[in-house]
């Protein structure tokens, strides 16, 4: 198995939607300096990598994830649930679940529309798949909210959903939450690559935030030296989109408006040179950390790179040549742009 795949496997394997990300990014904290890299976390817990101490280039990617929280216990002792992010219910419908108290114990569930037999319940194929429809099936015993309370579960305590992490022999990851894991893999690959030496003399860092799916990640906590942002984040594969999961998408424009059109040029030129498969393409309804800076009034030019990823906010997918070239398109950038 490859470096990048090792990697996106372990970050997979830590719940951490948004909210709840200090164990993954201690995680990151722990490879950086095992690889002599430095490391600083922002006031918000977004994390900063990186041995230069003015970088004027910024990748970044986000590690928070989709999630779910308990919204309240149901007279039966199962959980009425509130989303983080935008999970595609009918597609999460029947994911097994953790829930995690606040004092760290944790019970197994599993997501179900309410009243889910199809023997008692005519109407359930026909049902819409919403929160207020649907509820977590605790393995516990419980017959009554009380019993519930009583196993120190409440509102508030976070949904984590399995990811069901699969690398197969025909190069393609299965998982969720590959938005954007994956990009975020692909930046630790590359960190890696250049090495702690290198990283002392390139002004580029590492930014990982922690809040992007539900709006804010970016919005603070960059170096303040950045003149650049080069986003990694998933690319878009369906209908009237140009991606796939072989190749590195380069966003031209999202739903925010324009990327940088310099940087982009300069990407699809070192696209080209170096044979990187690559797609230019519109993102119809999407934005990314990017668009998040640049709203937050950051006075910095952005571009956007990504794996592509099908079937997003649902049940995940890309392949191992869209990770690679991911990869080597930000490592071709960052030795271009800046020696």
């Amino acid at each position: 198995m490859e470096r990048i795949v090792e990697i996106l496997r372990d970050l997979e394997a830590i719940h951490s939607p948004s909210g709840f990300t200090n164990q993954i990014m201690g995680h990151i904290e722990t490879l950086a300096q095992g690889a002599g890299i430095s490391t600083k976390r922002t006031n918000k817990g977004g994390l900063v990598v990186g041995n230069h101490l003015q970088p004027r280039l910024v990748v970044a990617g986000h590690v928070d994830t989709l999630g779910a929280m308990v919204s309240g216990i149901n007279s039966d002792g199962h959980l009425s649930l509130t989303k983080i992010g935008g999970p595609i219910l009918p597609s999460f419908e029947g994911e097994y679940v953790t829930v995690r108290t606040t004092n760290s114990r944790e019970f197994r569930g599993t997501l179900l529309l309410n009243n889910p037999a199809a023997h008692v319940n005519d109407e359930a194929e026909k049902t819409v798949r919403k929160a207020e429809n649907m509820h977590i099936r605790l393995d516990a015993e419980v017959k009554k909210k009380e019993d519930t309370e009583a196993l120190g579960i409440a509102i508030g305590d976070f949904i984590f959903f399995d990811p069901r992490f699969e690398f197969t022999e025909t190069g393609y990851i299965k998982s969720r939450f590959l938005d954007d894991k994956a990009g975020s893999a692909a930046m630790l690959d590359a960190m890696l690559t250049l090495g702690a030496e290198k990283l002392k003399t390139i002004p580029v860092a590492f930014f990982f935030s922690n809040y992007e799916e539900v709006g804010h990640g970016a919005a603070s906590g960059l170096p303040e030296t950045a003149v650049e942002m080069l986003v990694a984040d998933m690319g878009v594969v369906g209908e009237k989109v140009e991606g796939d999961e072989s190749s590195v998408s380069i966003c031209v424009k999202d739903s925010t408006g324009p990327y940088d059109y310099a940087m982009r040029c300069k990407l699809t030129e070192l696209a080209a040179r170096n044979k990187i498969p690559h797609k230019l393409d519109v993102f119809p309804h999407y934005g990314s950390d990017g668009s998040i800076a640049l709203i937050a009034g950051y006075d910095i030019r952005v571009g956007l790179i990504g794996p592509g990823v099908s079937a997003s906010h649902g049940m995940e997918r890309t392949h191992l040549k869209g990770l690679n070239a991911t990869r080597d398109l930000m490592l071709a950038y960052i030795r271009e742009t800046l020696g």
